[in-house]
C-alpha cells in the first residue's frame, strides 16, 4: 500500500513538472548554475594541485637540495628559510660528493647565467638562455629524459671538455626546420659546444623554464664563466623515498664535517626538499577553496530561495486541485508529500545539471594544464547532499501549507 501510494506521489510530481516545463527548466538552471560554480572552481582547483604535484614530483619528490641559502617564496603569509650563508665552493660540493655513502645519487651544479644567447651559423636565440653547470647524474636527479644523442660521462666531466646538451625549445630556435642538433656546433659565452644531446620537452611553469636551458660540464662553466665566489647547488636523490629524512640528517652531518663547524654551530647552510614548495603551493590554494565554497553555497542559498517561491506560487496555483483531491479521500501527508517530492526531485535534477557542468567547466583547466581529467568524488557527493536538503527545505513549508489547505475553500477558490 504503502510503495503504491509513493508511485502515485511521484507520478502526480512528475506530472506537474511536466506541465510547468518552463518554470521548472528556470529553476533547475538557477540550482544547477550554483552548483557549477561551486563543482566547477573546487575542480579546476584540484586540477592545478595535482599539476603542481606532478611538476615537483618529476623534479625529484625524493629529492632533497643542499645550498647556500633558501629559496626567497613567500605565499601569504608563510615562507620558506630566507638565510645567507657564506658559498658552497666547489672543492667542498665535490668533496660531499665524493664522500657521502648513503644509497642516493648526487649531482652538483651551478647557474651560470639566464640571459645567454647561443648561435649556430645564421640562426641565434634570445638572450634568455639558461646555461648550467652540471655533471652526470643531473639528468637523473633532476629527472629530464633524452629525446636524441646521450648524456655527458664522468670522462667529459672530469676533461673539461666543451660538449652541450641543449631543452627542447632552445634546440628548436637554433637548429629550426627539424635539423637534428646531434654533432653540430654551437657558440655561447664566446666558446664553441659541440651538441651532444637534446632533451625532452619538460615543459614551462612556476617560473623555470626548464626547455630553454643549456647543460654544460660543470668544471667547463667554471673555467669560461668563472666568476668570484662561485656558489654550488648539491641535490641528493634518495634511492628509497621512504628514508629521505634519514638520508637529509646524514648529509647535514656530513656537509658540518666538511665545512668545519662544531657542535656549538648553526648549521651555514640550508638543506630544502623538494616538495617544500609544492606544499606551500597546495596550502595556498585552501583560501580559494573556502571562497569558491563560499560563493557556491550562497549561490545555492539563493536557488533555495527561488525554488521556495516557485513552489509557494505552485501551491496557489492548484489550490483547487488540492481540494479536489482532497474531497475525493487525500490525505494531509498525501498532500504535503506530493509537493515535496515536486521539490525534492526537482532540486535533484538541478543537481544533476549543475555536477555535470561543472566537473566539464573544471577540467577545461586539466586541458589547460596538461593533466589528468579529474572527477572530484567528495563535493559531487557533497553537492547531491546539498540538493537534497535544499529541495526538501524549499519544499517544505509549501507542502505543509498545501496540506493545510481546507478542502471546501479549496474548491471554491477561483
Amino acid at each position: 500500500m504503502k510503495l503504491t501510494l509513493l508511485q502515485e506521489n511521484l507520478r502526480i510530481a512528475l506530472g506537474s513538472i511536466r506541465t510547468n516545463l518552463l518554470r521548472t527548466i528556470l529553476t533547475i538552471l538557477i540550482i544547477g548554475i550554483g552548483l557549477t560554480a561551486l563543482i566547477g572552481i573546487l575542480t579546476a582547483i584540484s586540477s592545478i594541485e595535482a599539476t603542481i604535484s606532478n611538476k615537483f614530483t618529476g623534479m625529484g619528490a625524493n629529492s632533497f637540495t643542499i645550498e647556500n641559502r633558501g629559496m626567497n617564496v613567500q605565499i601569504g603569509k608563510r615562507k620558506l628559510r630566507n638565510k645567507r650563508y657564506g658559498y658552497i665552493s666547489f672543492k667542498e660540493a665535490m668533496e660531499f660528493k665524493d664522500e657521502f655513502d648513503f644509497p642516493a645519487i648526487v649531482t652538483i651544479s651551478h647557474t651560470a647565467s639566464g640571459s645567454a644567447t647561443v648561435k649556430h651559423e645564421s640562426e641565434k636565440s634570445n638572450p634568455n638562455v639558461m646555461v648550467i653547470g652540471v655533471d652526470e647524474n643531473f639528468m637523473d636527479v633532476e629527472g629530464h629524459v633524452l629525446q636524441s644523442g646521450r648524456n655527458f660521462t664522468q670522462q667529459e666531466i672530469k676533461d673539461n671538455r666543451y660538449v652541450a646538451l641543449l631543452g627542447s625549445a632552445l634546440a628548436k630556435k637554433v637548429f629550426p626546420n627539424d635539423q637534428n642538433a646531434v654533432g653540430k656546433v654551437i657558440v655561447t659565452g664566446g666558446a664553441k659546444y659541440r651538441v651532444i644531446g637534446v632533451l625532452e620537452e619538460k615543459g614551462a611553469g612556476f617560473g623555470s623554464q626548464s626547455d630553454n636551458i643549456m647543460l654544460l660540464p660543470v668544471t667547463n662553466v667554471r673555467q669560461v664563466f668563472s666568476r668570484a665566489n662561485m656558489s654550488y647547488k648539491i641535490v641528493v636523490k634518495a634511492i628509497d623515498s621512504q628514508q629521505v629524512d634519514i638520508a637529509i640528517s646524514e648529509a647535514t652531518g656530513l656537509f658540518r664535517v666538511i665545512r668545519r663547524l662544531t657542535i656549538h654551530d648553526e648549521d651555514n647552510f640550508n638543506v630544502n626538499k623538494s616538495d617544500n614548495l609544492s606544499r606551500l603551493l597546495i596550502e595556498s590554494t585552501g583560501s580559494v577553496t573556502l571562497v569558491a565554497s563560499i560563493i557556491g553555497l550562497i549561490t545555492l542559498l539563493g536557488a533555495a530561495i527561488g525554488l521556495m517561491n516557485i513552489m509557494l506560487v505552485a501551491v496557489a496555483e492548484r489550490t483547487r486541485e488540492i481540494g479536489i483531491r482532497k474531497a475525493t479521500g487525500a490525505s494531509s501527508k498525501a498532500i504535503r508529500n506530493q509537493f515535496l517530492f515536486e521539490s525534492i526531485i526537482i532540486g535533484q535534477m538541478g543537481g544533476f545539471v549543475g555536477i555535470v557542468l561543472g566537473v566539464f567547466v573544471g577540467n577545461l583547466m586539466s586541458m589547460v594544464m596538461d593533466s589528468d581529467f579529474i572527477v572530484p568524488w567528495n563535493w559531487v557527493i557533497l553537492g547531491v547532499l546539498v540538493c537534497l536538503v535544499v529541495g526538501v527545505l524549499s519544499g517544505l513549508m509549501p507542502a505543509i501549507k498545501a496540506s493545510k489547505l481546507d478542502p471546501i475553500e479549496s474548491l471554491r477558490y477561483e
